[in-house]
């Protein structure tokens, strides 16, 4: 086959060619707590599908107020498709049309809870670490983010 032909059918289709700019997110929330058990912390966050950065985050409680307010953190952001799990904030406050639902699209979000439990003790589960006040807690999630997660997707030891 000659290459130049190939080269030309290439070209004539790049011409027709549209193409969409499509941003993405995984979207998901990890539990801790302060003091005891039964005082929860909840950290929202979505990060974007290809990078693996960080988005927007927010902590708080369980509940639908506490995903809006980390949809309002992401208003400004043109995502057209959101993955998450089956927890039922989703399914209420975003699109049926672009919130897709299910496990296998959300690893990348769910390997990144792992590390957060790795990383700071204080959200493992069975710890001796615990956060004694709400403001502290969520300023040590919160630096780890911006530390490590919002220019890349990737946790490095240098900034």
């Amino acid at each position: 086959m000659n290459p130049y032909v190939l080269d030309m059918i290439e070209h004539g289709q790049l011409k027709r060619l549209e193409v969409e700019i499509c941003y993405t997110a995984e979207m998901d929330e990890f539990w801790s707590f302060v003091v005891k058990k039964s005082n929860q912390r909840w950290t929202w966050y979505a990060i974007d599908k290809d990078s693996g950065i960080i988005l927007a985050w927010h902590n708080g409680g369980r509940t639908d107020a506490d995903f809006r307010q980390l949809l309002k953190y992401l208003k400004n952001i043109p995502i057209d498709h959101y993955y998450s799990d089956d927890w039922g904030a989703y399914s209420r406050n975003l699109d049926k049309n672009t919130h897709h639902i299910g496990k296998d699209q959300t690893w990348k979000i769910e390997r990144k809870n792992l590390n957060f439990r790795i990383h700071l003790k204080r959200l493992n589960r069975k710890t001796i670490c615990y956060s004694k006040s709400e403001t502290v807690h969520d300023n040590v999630v919160g630096m780890y983010i911006e530390r490590y997660y919002f220019k890349t997707g990737l946790f490095r030891n240098s900034a």
